[in-house]
């Protein structure tokens, strides 16, 4: 089973439209296709996020969100990085690194161009939810 990291900003994009980021969440991870990897810190992260005041106003969004948060968490393989590292500006996507060199995930799936400005880390490749559901999902032909 493939194992993947999913940044905060898909899970998001997957609660606002029904583009890729909603089929890798729904599709895939929701239906036990893949092995999400996830730390307290990104876990953590993903509650800071999804509970933000300017959501709050689309309760359909808050429900929705917290049912998808539990069943990621249900699922997923639960890390705990030993390396600390300071790559990139923000803490938060330092977190996801640290994860994907932990757990060896194929793929840290992102919508974040602007910090994630390579394209791989050690065996992780990071890649957006379109490149990803384009040519490395699962059963993909």
């Amino acid at each position: 089973m493939q194992k993947i990291i999913v940044d905060t900003n898909v899970i998001v994009s997957s609660l606002i439209s029904k583009g890729y980021p909603f089929k890798i969440i729904n599709d895939l991870i929701l239906n036990d296709l893949v092995e999400v990897q996830l730390s307290d810190e990104v876990f953590k992260e993903y509650l800071e996020v999804l509970s933000r005041p300017k959501f709050s106003k689309y309760p359909e969004f808050v429900v929705n969100a917290e049912i998808v948060l539990f069943r990621i968490y249900e699922l997923s393989r639960k890390i705990t990085p030993k390396e600390k590292l300071k790559i990139i500006h923000d803490d938060n996507d330092n977190r996801l690194l640290e994860l994907a060199i932990e757990s060896k995930a194929q793929y840290l799936i992102t919508g974040n161009s602007s910090d994630f400005t390579f394209d791989r880390i050690e065996e992780t490749i990071i890649l957006n939810p379109t490149e990803y559901w384009e040519n490395y999902r699962p059963n993909h032909e």
